[in-house]
């Protein structure tokens, strides 16, 4: 006959909390069970002991909420105190969250603290190790009424144990829906009815798929999952939508019944409230659709929030693909005109005559293929704001135009002989160093100075690599949605640190556009660094990645590179990362044959 007292401590290590229990007539607390893995990230030791969980006990948070317990604990015999969500950080320097309750039970008081949102508590093990208990106690009662005392005594307690089960389920807010062979609903715990916000009458008997409160593409999901290996499931993230503006986010995880695989469990996360937090603090790093907390993107932003309310003319500067047309929609939306339009030109590429006529416009009859009077760019924007980017590969005959554009605040249509006057504010950006391309006489200084009244510089990504992670998770997110891949749940620690490290030359526009590189890649749950492109990987990256050591010698490597090319020079140079020609040069250094 299984052990009460050891289901209790195997139900404790199987969900991961840390579970205290008061002294009677004091304040000191003693261990039940083990303590659970997450709590070595205080320590960064792989064993600990119980003296260093009642040196936790002593941190700010907690040492206030104890003072709460102690007073609910003395003044009642029965219920539970909630804590609330709240944050530590350890070793790694991560910050993880949790949440403590303080419970009381026929003169048991007990201190559960878990880590929230840590991932799968193994309630299929528990549930089956307290069927086969209560199944043995039946089967002793049956065959050994001489013992009906005894057992009588034990299945007491293990009922009490099994009360205490669910207090405990009920307080970790993981609902739970079981259904038969049919998928008909059969069970539907407390918690999953107030997270569905129906009664377990509505829906027994029912398919579980017929479920209101699941939208049809959840339903989908949930289905698909259904249908993998039981070593393949994740879990669905699933947002329901409950009237009156109440949402809640869950996770599903979707198991078989232990006791008959061909019945499904299906146990729900509430994750509402992480979601919240998470979305919040995303939030206060954005800045319209600009994202950052680094120092310098704040100065970004105060610069934009300064230059916005004045209506003058204003230069964006910064390499390729950091941001500048952002910048430009922000100064935008943050200002007087944002009720007008928004126009984007990019000046690179475009002849004299088109572009003249895109900014300006032209009557029909102006050249050859104007069939019709037309509207340019200028006009367009009236009473909003006109976007040049690229104003670098601006010609100079349009420069001259423009200028004069902005002098009088008038256009002139091509083939037409009357001003027209225009209320636009331009904003003007480019990659260039247009005070050299004065010296070159390649752009008009006056007009340099009548566009730079206010002047904005966007940082590289590289200077400001605190903002990669964020930038790559909203990319990511954005990612899975787009390429439909939600199997892919999280980017691994060694590819971020990849990310990190990497120079991104191509700014945040390569960034975004290595995430969705990787997405489509990517094979597993968890976006590793081999699904990212090449480029972004470092040389020894590329070396592990080969599965050859980084701590060979250049010629160790080469050897290493040509046996897994099978020979073939060409091949060779790529998975070490350099060209053929580089690779020649290095074997011929090293007294090796280049040929062959």
């Amino acid at each position: 006959m299984i052990d009460d007292r050891s289901l209790l401590t195997g139900l404790i290590e199987a969900l991961h909390v840390l579970v205290l229990q008061r002294m009677k007539d004091s304040q000191s607390f003693r261990l039940i069970g083990s303590i659970p893995e997450w709590f070595r990230m205080f320590t960064g030791t792989p064993h600990v002991t119980e003296a260093e969980v009642q040196v936790y006990l002593q941190r700010p948070f907690l040492e206030h909420f104890l003072t709460e317990a102690h007073e609910f604990w003395d003044t009642h015999t029965f219920g539970q105190l909630a804590s609330g969500l709240w944050a530590e950080q350890g070793q790694d320097g991560h910050d993880v969250q949790f949440e403590a309750d303080a419970v009381a039970k026929d003169g048991v008081k007990l201190l559960l603290i878990q880590r929230v949102g840590s991932g799968n508590f193994g309630l299929q093990a528990v549930l089956q190790t307290a069927r086969e208990s209560g199944l043995q106690h039946h089967h002793a009662l049956s065959e050994h009424k001489q013992v009906q005392q005894v057992l009588g005594g034990k299945l007491e307690q293990s009922e009490r144990l099994r009360d205490d089960l669910v207090m405990i389920l009920d307080r970790l807010q993981i609902g739970t829906i079981m259904t038969d062979e049919e998928g008909r609903v059969t069970f539907l715990s407390r918690v999953a009815q107030e997270l569905l916000s129906m009664t377990e009458q509505a829906v027994a008997g029912q398919p579980w798929s017929d479920i209101q409160a699941f939208s049809e593409s959840d339903t989908l999901s949930l289905q698909k999952m259904l249908l993998r290996a039981i070593n393949e499931r994740l879990k669905v993230p699933v947002m329901l939508e409950l009237g009156k503006g109440r949402r809640v986010s869950l996770e599903i995880d979707v198991q078989e019944d232990p006791r008959n695989t061909q019945r499904t469990i299906f146990f729900l996360y509430d994750v509402t409230e992480v979601q919240g937090l998470r979305g919040l603090l995303t939030e206060k790093s954005r800045f319209f659709d600009l994202v950052g907390k680094s120092s310098v993107m704040t100065e970004v932003y105060r610069r934009i929030q300064d230059i916005a309310p004045v209506d003058a003319t204003v230069l964006i500067q910064g390499e390729t693909g950091t941001g500048k047309e952002l910048v430009a929609r922000a100064l935008h939306q943050a200002g007087p005109r944002k009720d007008g339009p928004f126009i984007a030109v990019n000046c690179a590429g475009l002849t004299d005559s088109l572009l003249g006529s895109q900014l300006f416009g032209h009557k029909r009859g102006a050249f050859t293929g104007a069939s019709h009077d037309h509207q340019g760019f200028f006009e367009a924007a009236n009473t909003g704001t006109l976007f040049l980017d690229e104003i670098g590969d601006m010609p100079l005959s349009i420069q001259t135009t423009l200028l004069r554009v902005l002098q009088e605040k008038e256009i002139t249509r091509l083939g037409e002989s009357h001003p027209r006057k225009v209320d636009v504010r331009v904003v003007t950006a480019t990659h260039q160093n247009l005070e050299e391309l004065v010296k070159t006489r390649e752009f008009r200084s006056d007009l340099l100075y009548r566009v730079r009244v206010a002047r904005l510089y966007l940082p590289a990504l590289r200077d400001r690599r605190e903002d990669i992670s964020l930038l790559a998770e909203i990319f990511f997110g954005q990612s899975r949605t787009a390429t439909k891949k939600f199997d892919v749940q999280e980017i691994s620690t060694e590819a971020m640190q990849a990310l990190i490290k990497y120079r991104w030359p191509g700014n945040v526009r390569e960034l975004r556009s290595a995430l969705d590189y990787a997405l489509i890649h990517c094979r597993g749950s968890t976006l590793q660094p081999s699904d990212l492109p090449p480029e972004c990987l470092t040389h020894s990256d590329v070396l592990t990645l080969m599965g050859i050591h980084s701590g060979l010698d250049e010629k160790g490597q080469i050897f290493a590179a040509l046996k897994r090319a099978k020979g073939k020079r060409a091949e060779a140079a790529r998975l070490l990362g350099m060209s053929r020609s580089t690779l020649y040069r290095r074997l011929e250094s090293l007294g090796l044959p280049s040929k062959g």
